[in-house]
């Protein structure tokens, strides 16, 4: 009986340990979105404290005023905003100036604070053809690519959906977004790779992924249908396509950019975490 009750014990300690220990992650450098942490009433030390003690270092879309708590904490600013709001981009010309001499500010930034990636959004069309929207982002970007490729930080132009969250965005399809690449011809211009997004617009996420993996730095995550949690609830198949991804020799991150909708935040984020463990 004590044998029993000392076995029972033992087991239920080694199940709490478990539960508070750090998640492995595998071949792939993973990281976070701050819609992660969801229901968690953290502060955003509190949320970089977490990340740590489960031993997540990147963390999306945080601007420099966030830097030095994530260096506190080992935190990497994995993918700095940009220096435009999602509808008004670099596919219009009357922005450029603006758009870049605050690009060139924050490759700076970027670069000073070892963060390897910059946002870059093409805008909404408001009637511009492909053929308009490609030149004006072209254009653009060929201001920029040199002081990226001077400073090392990759400009990565996000492939969104326009069915379903951003109507009217013109970088929609991972065709557009890699012809832009091509262009500018820089190995500091690629593309954000987002998985949620591009499921939506086009499918066929891990032949797309293996076709064009030369044009993608970064790729993100969520649950599809609703941008949630990576769950049996949902479609995408996050382990097939992370091991794709790993098999390429990625080297960069992939950033969980869901919003956890049933299950607490912790539990949700270790889940996602180990879909894409491989």
């Amino acid at each position: 009986m004590e044998r029993r009750l000392f076995l029972a014990g033992t087991a239920a300690a080694a199940s709490a340990a478990n539960a508070t220990a750090a998640p492995a992650q595998g071949r792939l450098k993973q990281g976070v979105c701050g819609g992660v942490f969801r229901g968690s009433n953290l502060d955003f030390e509190g949320q970089c404290k977490a990340l740590a003690e489960l031993g997540i270092h990147a963390y999306d879309l945080q601007g420099p005023d966030k830097f030095p708590i994530m260096k506190k904490y080992g935190i990497v600013p994995s993918m700095v905003p940009g220096s435009s709001p999602l509808a008004n981009g670099v596919n219009d010309k009357s922005l450029h100036a603006e758009i870049i001499k605050r690009s060139h500010e924050l490759i700076d930034i970027s670069a000073a604070a070892g963060a390897p990636n910059m946002i870059i959004l093409s805008g909404n069309r408001r009637g511009k053809s492909d053929a308009e929207g490609m030149d004006n982002t072209v254009a653009c970007l060929n201001e920029l690519k040199k002081h990226a490729e001077d400073k090392g930080v990759t400009l990565c132009m996000e492939l969104l959906n326009s069915k379903v969250n951003h109507p009217d965005y013109q970088c929609d399809r991972t065709a557009w977004g890699v012809e832009v690449c091509k262009r500018v011809a820089s190995p500091r211009v690629k593309l954000l790779y987002d998985i949620y997004h591009m499921q939506i617009m086009e499918g066929d996420i891990i032949r797309t992924i293996r076709d064009n993996f030369q044009w993608f730095a970064h790729f993100h995550t969520a649950g599809n249908p609703g941008r949630n949690e990576i769950s049996i609830d949902q479609e995408l198949n996050y382990k097939g396509i992370a091991k794709a991804i790993a098999d390429l020799g990625y080297k960069g991150f992939i950033c969980h950019e869901y919003s956890p909708k049933v299950k607490p935040w912790k539990e949700a984020l270790l889940e996602a975490v180990e879909s894409c463990n491989v």
